[in-house]
């Protein structure tokens, strides 16, 4: 879950993630929506590939990169039920402690 949202905490991670949910993309196309090296690119695919939310396949000499939705659907499942499990309860301000009562 850790390498999950790391990959997810970087802005061009996630724009490669809401173009590939559009529909498999070659890495040549992925690499042409930024300005930054063809290596840089390269790198934030293999961190989108190591936490599990992108899958590639290679069609020839091109690798083709596809969005693994199991992998978001998880995340999205953890924030929500954090969502639900911190709207039940009193939030603390942190540093305050509580006088015990007599």
């Amino acid at each position: 879950m850790n390498e999950l949202f790391k990959a997810l905490s970087h802005p061009a991670r996630r724009e490669i993630i809401s173009a590939l949910d559009a529909g498999p993309m070659a890495s040549g196309d992925i690499a042409a929506m930024f300005d930054m090296s063809w290596p840089t690119v390269t790198g934030h695919l293999n961190v989108l590939k190591d936490a599990g939310l992108v899958e590639a396949e290679r069609q020839g000499s091109s690798i083709r990169y596809r969005l693994n939705m199991s992998a978001a659907e998880e995340a999205v499942s953890f924030l929500v039920g954090l969502m639900n499990t911190g709207a039940s309860r009193p939030r603390k301000k942190p540093g305050l402690k509580r006088k015990p009562l007599a």
